[in-house]
């Protein structure tokens, strides 16, 4: 069983990292050579793709990759938005505990430090979007919600919906450090609110913080049937971006 999961957890990230393209077929054999794999675990693993959305049917008894229109990426990220907003609102009224607030501190402080040098490199890319996901994690799991989890890990797994797919590109660095830096200031404003029991704030908050998300996006001029997946991400390399003297991200 842990088998499966694991190839099933392979595919899909090879799809949401852009291995695997919008619009491309996944022939059995490919994949399993690919994988290292035989075919039966693939030919099992690629129905249950297509139940969760990732690939369409192709042919007689193929599959291919989903191609997500911008549209419909925007929509999860708005959905994610509402749930998320949720769980930070009861996490604020039911009060957060010591521990919970001790592992929200220190993901704000490893994103400070990512900021602290003010430019980006390549390892931020992972960096952030990895401190991203714990936080949006953390918060949700001391919620204690399961019924906006399971939403929530549904909607992952749409292209860039993912709090974690933080996706940098070589147009527009500059305005892309803006947004994650404004991005990571909501991090301390939303923290302060649910530590101070401001249940509204906090979920206010926490929907514009997701609505960066697609401000980040149209910073990448996708068009409506290319998926941020539609290509591997180029790493940066040391390209050095200088912070800009004000932020064009409109806040608050």
């Amino acid at each position: 069983m842990k088998h499966e999961a694991d190839v099933l957890q392979r595919l899909r990230d090879m799809i949401l990292q852009g291995d695997l393209a919008p619009g491309q077929r996944v022939p059995e054999a490919h994949v399993a050579a690919l994988l290292g794999l035989s075919r039966t675990p693939v030919r099992q693993a690629l129905p249950v793709l297509a139940k969760e959305g990732l690939l369409v049917p192709a042919g007689a008894r193929g599959f291919a990759v989903r191609a997500f229109t911008k549209a419909e990426i925007a929509e999860g990220v708005d959905a994610r938005g509402l749930l998320e907003g949720y769980a930070a609102h009861v996490l604020a009224q039911r009060g957060v505990d010591p521990e919970t607030q001790e592992r929200l501190r220190d993901l704000l402080a490893q994103g400070d430090a990512i900021f602290a040098k003010r430019h980006l490199v390549a390892a931020d890319e992972r960096a952030y979007g990895e401190m991203n996901r714990a936080f949006h994690d953390t918060i949700v799991e001391a919620a204690q919600l399961p019924i906006v989890k399971g939403l929530l890990e549904t909607l992952n797994r749409i292209p860039f919906a993912s709090p974690e797919m933080i996706a940098f590109d070589r147009l527009g660095l500059e305005e892309m450090y803006d947004a994650l830096w404004y991005s990571h200031r909501q991090h301390h404003q939303i923290v302060g609110a649910i530590v101070a029991g401001e249940g509204a704030r906090a979920e206010n908050l926490f929907r514009e913080h997701v609505n960066n998300q697609i401000y980040s996006m149209s910073l990448r001029g996708e068009d409506n049937r290319r998926s941020p997946m539609a290509r591997p991400m180029q790493p940066l390399a040391e390209t050095r971006v200088p912070r800009s003297r004000k932020s064009k991200v409109p806040g608050l």
